[in-house]
């Protein structure tokens, strides 16, 4: 039997909404990232190229804040049974966020539905990625498979 304190498909309604904690962007996180990908772009590791474009600093890589934003969303208050991540879409990168910026993010349950396999649902989250000025630097949806209780049990 599966046991688990997380929030099954069956426990969450769509509009709920949680926020998640925050983390600083650093500049380990930028160059581990550039050294994981092999995209060693100057926007990011270069500060007087970033700057010269008329930046006021170093970009974090675009991608690497949505990783941050997984992990974010994987610890934040409010957990879920997941199986497996279906996809991210639609997803808009609005503003730069730069080396020392603090992300968050305000996830709300967009839609779910059941799946034919009755131990499973899929859940759409929308997520907004603010910065700590409240600014909205990236936005869009993630689709997760989650595990559904057993017919007949009720959460407790």
């Amino acid at each position: 039997m599966h046991e688990s304190t997380a929030n099954s498909y069956d426990d969450i309604e769509i509009g709920e909404r949680f926020v998640t904690p925050g983390i600083t962007v650093s500049e380990s996180h930028v160059l581990g990232f550039a050294g994981l990908t092999g995209d060693f772009m100057p926007h990011h590791v270069d500060e007087t190229f970033a700057k010269d474009l008329g930046f006021k600093g170093r970009l974090a890589h675009g991608l690497l804040v949505l990783s941050l934003v997984d992990g974010l969303k994987n610890r934040a208050k409010v957990q879920f049974d997941v199986l497996a991540a279906l996809n991210w879409q639609d997803w808009r990168f609005l503003k730069p966020v730069y080396v020392g910026d603090r992300i968050h993010a305000e996830i709300q349950i967009r839609d779910k539905r059941p799946t034919r396999n009755e131990t499973r649902g899929i859940v759409t989250l929308a997520i907004r990625v603010l910065n700590q000025d409240g600014e909205v630097v990236q936005e869009g949806e993630n689709q997760l498979m989650l595990l559904r209780r057993p017919t007949g049990e009720t959460p407790g």
